[in-house]
């Protein structure tokens, strides 16, 4: 399944900003048992998987409706909308559902180029080496920077 937020965001109403979007499309979709679909997210542009996350009914229909990835988090137990805090907002240009219809995949253009709350341009930055994780990608720009903490 292919959702083209080209034509998904050209039936948007101008009523209050809700989408005339049909939620048939979330029936097609093996939930996990908690409700949950993991989401992998890559780069519009090279390809690079940025980001490994889950989204419930409601994010996707969101996402769907902004154009914006809005995400469920596991530790939070609420939606997160990506860059609510740091300004990092994902602008979905893409979105597809695998062959078992239990994962999606994201295509965004990833604002201010950082994706990982670590504040590196992707949460996959470390590397298996010598049977140790090494840090492999540079922080570029600090947590307490972006987040205030």
């Amino acid at each position: 399944m292919l959702i083209n937020m080209a034509e998904s965001n050209s039936m948007k109403s101008s009523k209050r900003g809700e989408a005339n979007v049909s939620s048939g499309f979330l029936d097609a979709i093996a939930w996990n048992t908690e409700g949950l679909v993991p989401v992998i997210t890559q780069d519009a542009d090279s390809g690079q998987v940025l980001m490994l996350a889950w989204m419930n009914r409601e994010a996707l229909a969101r996402t769907v409706e902004r154009g914006e990835a809005v995400y469920w988090s596991r530790s939070r137990k609420r939606l997160w909308h990506k860059g609510e805090t740091s300004g990092h907002v994902q602008i979905v240009e893409d979105i597809r559902l695998d062959c078992d219809g239990d994962a999606l995949l994201l295509s965004v253009r990833q604002q201010g180029g950082i994706a990982c709350h670590t504040g590196r341009h992707r949460c996959f930055y470390r590397r298996l080496e010598n049977s140790l994780w090494q840090s492999v990608e540079p922080v570029l720009k600090p947590p307490e920077a972006i987040y205030g903490k």
